[in-house]
């Protein structure tokens, strides 16, 4: 807007973190490496995670769905696709949050049924969604689906309403990726590799 030379102060009025409820499904990794993240922002932090139990502790309140549903502002998905997972995120699931919540998507794009969550953002349930991920995306992470043609996803009204809104930021499955992860990930790597087979030598 700046270059364009508006000066839209009004419009551009944000919203505070501090003081909101962050919901975090999927305590893994990822959900509990932005668990670690979130400290530094004033927000409460409520984890689930249906296969992992004890990880509560000052900082981080290990929750039920229920809690979840009851007390969010912020929804955060940090859970594989399984067939427990696909389009768990779907109307039924989204209309049990007690407020209107923003939805952030970082794990796989099929846990989340996009057209309902479009139905949502429109309706005003989902105030905003972040996703890095999206149902359409192939599952080699580099494009969208092979299956579906430029014009068919040029077409599709849900895509094209992710596309255009402004409640809606895209990013192409980068969350995490950057130079120093890169190198991270081969250090992990190269350790592992290190340890097993230096083991079986010995």
């Amino acid at each position: 807007e700046v270059r364009l030379g508006q000066w839209i102060r009004e419009g551009n009025r944000g919203t505070e973190f501090m003081g909101k409820t962050v919901g975090i499904i999927g305590y893994g990794n990822m959900g509990s490496t932005f668990a670690q993240r979130l400290r530094g922002f004033g927000v409460k932090i409520f984890a689930y995670d249906k296969y992992k139990v004890g990880f509560g502790n000052k900082c981080v309140n290990e929750s039920n769905m229920e809690e979840i549903f009851s007390e969010a502002d912020v929804l955060s998905i940090h859970l594989p696709l399984t067939a427990e997972t696909e389009f768990l995120v779907n109307d039924s699931y989204l209309h049990r949050f007690r407020k209107n919540i923003y939805l952030i998507n970082t794990a796989r794009g099929r846990c989340v049924k996009t057209d309902d969550l479009v139905k949502n953002l429109k309706s005003g349930k989902v105030l905003g969604a972040c996703l890095d991920v999206n149902e359409y995306e192939d599952s080699s992470f580099e494009r969208l689906t092979p299956g579906l043609t430029a014009k068919e996803m040029s077409e599709n009204e849900t895509w094209n309403y992710l596309i255009h809104s402004d409640k809606v930021i895209l990013t192409p499955h980068i969350a995490g990726w950057s130079h120093e992860s890169n190198e991270k990930m081969a250090r992990v790597l190269a350790e592992k590799i290190l340890t097993t087979f230096g083991s079986q030598r010995a």
